[in-house]
């Protein structure tokens, strides 16, 4: 099936976000462009056309630089004990501000996450607040509303384990007064969160076919919200019945595991059968502006051979955390010197790194001149087997100890792939034998796919295992708020303690 590629092209030439909340403030001479060939904001809203081209920009804009690479990288896997810099010593030095915990207010990729997630907010936003009043078929229209509901849930959801409180904008501003506005409780965050994946889900399709593939669906939207519930259970306990009906729904809808581990992440198993929700990459002929994604080529493996900056690079101590013949441990590190399973050759020297990330490995024969490396690597944020592992830690949780091992023993089944010698089946009974259990199982399945770090925070453990690399407690549980946007509210945003 072909993924939808005006949702990749974001053709949408409004001219519509020019100085919407991307910034507290917002400089005069932003208002003031109107570029060419784009269509005024009183010209459009018109059409069920209109709502295509707005949603399919909403889409298209995941899978820009702020969204899907350094930004991404520094904030939510830097941090992490499975990941170093990786490239020169040299190069993007700011990267290890993040790994010891030592970024400031000013940092950049700080300042750019917090731009890329309000500019999809306010996408969606703009989708939320017109879309209602145009003239269309309606179950389009109720489709269009729960998509953009689902993408903005993901950018608050992304925003509020960067920072905590962060500033709640679920409408577009309508006058210079609602631009500025101050942070909101972490709690009426999330409970925005899961507000809108609640509407979604209840709305949304559970499948797409032909060109909608790769759009959201209603399992996206249930998954998302038993995550967003989970990094709620360190202060509330409580939401762990939510993670447990949330997952337990999402079960019940038709994903499996896809069989092959290493495989999943390939460009040829694109939305596959245990995708949920991928952020939609694609190499689009004759048009490099809309082949912009540049998660692959960022951590890719440098050196002439490999064509990759080689950044986000797996450490010594994931590498030493798999079990005995865990063939994920090969699935997800490509070692210097190995050979890929599609047959790419990858020197012993001439790079700056001995490993790098296979999850977002593109082969070499796909590269094209002219074209971001790897830029139709979709990059997968939501899959089943994490689905599967939540829904194991919750019932842990709550007690339910044959279902927490049920659901744990399909992970490690896919993974050990029919050879009983390895990953033998955990059989503990032990409430704490087993999170400790499922905590390891999630450190090995979703090793390079940016939960590390907040699954550690979540877990009350981040003292232990990231102290000795400058972390602290009362202060790194979230990252810095941007100071241009401090200094661009005038004060009435406030920075989180210690920094």
């Amino acid at each position: 099936m072909k993924t939808n590629k005006k949702i990749l092209q974001g053709t949408l030439g409004l001219g519509l976000i020019a100085c919407m909340v991307a910034f507290q403030g917002c400089k005069k001479s932003w208002l003031d462009v109107n570029p060419a060939g784009n269509q005024s904001a009183t010209q459009f809203w018109k059409t069920q056309n209109d709502a295509t081209q707005a949603v399919d920009a909403m889409y298209a804009n995941l899978h820009e630089w702020s969204n899907i690479a350094f930004a991404s990288i520094a904030v939510e896997s830097m941090g992490s004990d499975d990941v170093n810099k990786g490239s020169r010593a040299d190069d993007a030095t700011f990267m290890n501000d993040f790994h010891n915990f030592s970024a400031n207010s000013g940092e950049g990729q700080i300042s750019d996450f917090w731009g890329g997630e309000y500019k999809t907010i306010n996408f969606a936003n703009q989708v939320l607040d017109n879309v209602p009043n145009i003239n269309m078929d309606a179950s389009l229209k109720g489709r269009y509303l729960a998509e953009a509901k689902f993408i903005r849930a993901w950018c608050y959801f992304r925003l509020v384990r960067a920072f905590g409180d962060v500033p709640l904008r679920l409408h577009v501003p309508k006058g210079a007064s609602e631009y500025n506005i101050p942070r909101t409780p972490k709690a009426q965050v999330w409970t925005a969160i899961e507000t809108d994946l609640t509407d979604a889900a209840a709305v949304l399709p559970q499948t797409y076919s032909g060109t909608d593939v790769g759009r959201i669906t209603k399992g996206a939207a249930l998954a998302l919200h038993a995550k967003a519930a989970m990094y709620q259970t360190l202060t509330n306990k409580a939401k762990w019945n939510d993670v447990l009906t949330y997952t337990n729904q999402v079960m019940a809808l038709g994903y499996t595991l896809f069989p092959n581990y290493e495989q999943m992440f390939r460009t040829n198993n694109k939305n596959n059968s245990e995708s949920i929700f991928e952020i939609q990459c694609m190499l689009v002929p004759n048009n490099p502006d809309a082949s912009n994604s540049q998660y692959s080529q960022v951590q890719g493996v440098d050196g002439s051979t490999g064509g990759g900056w080689g950044f986000n690079v797996p450490s010594a101590s994931l590498a030493a955390a798999y079990e005995v013949g865990d063939p994920r441990r090969d699935a997800t590190i490509i070692f210097r010197g190995e050979t890929t399973p599609e047959g790419d050759v990858i020197p012993t020297s001439g790079g700056n790194s001995t490993m790098y990330n296979q999850k977002s490995y593109v082969p070499f024969s796909l590269y094209v001149s002219g074209f971001n490396e790897g830029c139709q690597q979709n990059k997968i944020c939501l899959r089943y087997a994490d689905v599967l592992l939540m829904n194991a830690e919750a019932n842990n949780e709550l007690g339910n100890t044959a279902a927490a091992l049920a659901s744990l023993e399909l992970v490690r089944a896919r993974a050990r792939a029919g050879n009983n010698a390895i990953l033998h089946p955990v059989t503990t009974t032990d409430q704490t034998a087993l999170r400790t259990a499922i905590w390891n199982e999630r450190h090995i399945e979703l090793a390079m796919e940016f939960d590390r770090y907040f699954d550690v925070i979540r877990q009350g453990r981040a003292a232990a295992l990231f102290g000795a690399r400058g972390w602290k407690a009362g202060k790194n549980e979230v990252w810095p708020l941007p100071q241009n946007e401090i200094d661009l509210s005038a004060g009435t945003l406030t920075q989180n303690p210690g920094y």
